[in-house]
C-alpha cells in the first residue's frame, strides 16, 4: 500500500489538463493529445514541459531584481496582467509570510530578494530513497523573503523572484531581459484525475526545496491557517505519495521515494485548481510549505 503525506503549500497554478485518465501511465500517454486548460492567459507553454512567462523589472536594497507575476488576490488586478485571480490569497494580508513592498516611478521596490548562489543542490538518498540522507538547496530567500507581496492598495500578488546579480533561479531555463520573457521548467502531477504541470518557485521545508529544486523560503510557513483548507484561509490540500513504484522507465511509478532515486517528479496530487474557489494553499505536516504553481 502507498504510504500518503497530506500536503499543505502554497500553489500558484500557471495551468492544468483537460485530462480526466485515471492512472499515471494512461494520462502520460494521452496528455500530448489532450486538450489543455491554461489558467495562467500570459503564460506559453510548450511541448518540452516548460512555460514562458512575462519577465518584471523591480529593485531590492539598490539592486536590480527580476520577478514574475502568477496569481493576485483581485480579479480586477488578475485579468489585467493576466494570471490566476485567488481570492483567498487575501486571507494572507498583513501576515509575515508577505513582503510589504513600495512602488517608486512604477517599479516594485521588494525589501527582500534571494540568493541564487547560496550553494550546490545535493541529495544523498536513504535506504529507501525518501527520506534523504542529505539534502541541501541551492537557492535561499534573504531574510524575510516571500514570493508573496502586499501591494500598497492591500492587493496581495505571487511573486516569484527569478534572477538578481546572484544569479538565476534552478528551474529557469532561458531568460530575455530585453524582451521581458523567460522560460521555466515545470513539474508534472495529478488534479482531479486530471493530468496537470505545475511550477514550483519556492518551499519552506529544506529538504522540499532541494527536492523541488526550488528556492528555500521559510518565511511561508508563517501564511495563515495551519491545518485549515477553507475559503478563510490561504492554504490548500496536496497528498504526495512516500513509497509508491520506482524506475524511471516505469509508467507506474510515483512518489518520494522515486523522486529522489530515479530523478523525476513525485507526480504529486494537488487538491484544487484555480477555477476552483478552495485554490492556492498547500500544507505539510511539519507545519511548513512550499510553494508551487501549476501550469
Amino acid at each position: 500500500m502507498k504510504r500518503i503525506i497530506p500536503l499543505l503549500f502554497l500553489a500558484a497554478a500557471c495551468g492544468a489538463a483537460n485530462d480526466f485518465d485515471r492512472s499515471p501511465q494512461e494520462a502520460r500517454s494521452s496528455a500530448s493529445g489532450s486538450s489543455r486548460t491554461l489558467f495562467v492567459q500570459s503564460a506559453h507553454e510548450h511541448p518540452d514541459g516548460t512555460v514562458t512567462l512575462p519577465l518584471y523589472r523591480g529593485t531590492s536594497r539598490g539592486q536590480t531584481v527580476w520577478y514574475i507575476l502568477l496569481d493576485s488576490s483581485s480579479g480586477e488586478d488578475a485579468q489585467a496582467k493576466g494570471i490566476n485571480n485567488s481570492q483567498k490569497l487575501a486571507n494572507a494580508r498583513g501576515s509575515q509570510a508577505v513582503q510589504k513592498i513600495s512602488v517608486r516611478n512604477g517599479v516594485i521596490d521588494f525589501p527582500a530578494s534571494v540568493n541564487f548562489a547560496f550553494g550546490t543542490r545535493t541529495i544523498v538518498p536513504g535506504p529507501q530513497g525518501f527520506p534523504p540522507l542529505t539534502a541541501t538547496y541551492s537557492a535561499a530567500g534573504e531574510n524575510g523573503y516571500s514570493p508573496l507581496i502586499q501591494l500598497p492598495d492591500g492587493t496581495i500578488e505571487n511573486a516569484p523572484h527569478v534572477a538578481n546579480g546572484t544569479g538565476q533561479a534552478p528551474k529557469v531555463k532561458a531568460i530575455d531581459f530585453t524582451a521581458l520573457t523567460v522560460t521555466m521548467e515545470e513539474t508534472p502531477g495529478f488534479q482531479g484525475g486530471n493530468a496537470v504541470r505545475y511550477l514550483s518557485t519556492e518551499s519552506s521545508h529544506p529538504v522540499a526545496a532541494t527536492l523541488e529544486n526550488v528556492t528555500f523560503a521559510p518565511a511561508l510557513n508563517l501564511a495563515p491557517t495551519l491545518g485549515n483548507d477553507g475559503t478563510d484561509s490561504s492554504r490548500a490540500s496536496l497528498a504526495a505519495f512516500v513509497n509508491g513504484q520506482t524506475g524511471a522507465a516505469n509508467p507506474q511509478r510515483q512518489g518520494l521515494n522515486s523522486a529522489i532515486l530515479d530523478g523525476l517528479s513525485p507526480l504529486n496530487v494537488l487538491r484544487w485548481n484555480p477555477s476552483q474557489g478552495r485554490y492556492l494553499h498547500r500544507e505539510l505536516p511539519d507545519h511548513q510549505f512550499r510553494l508551487e504553481t501549476t501550469p
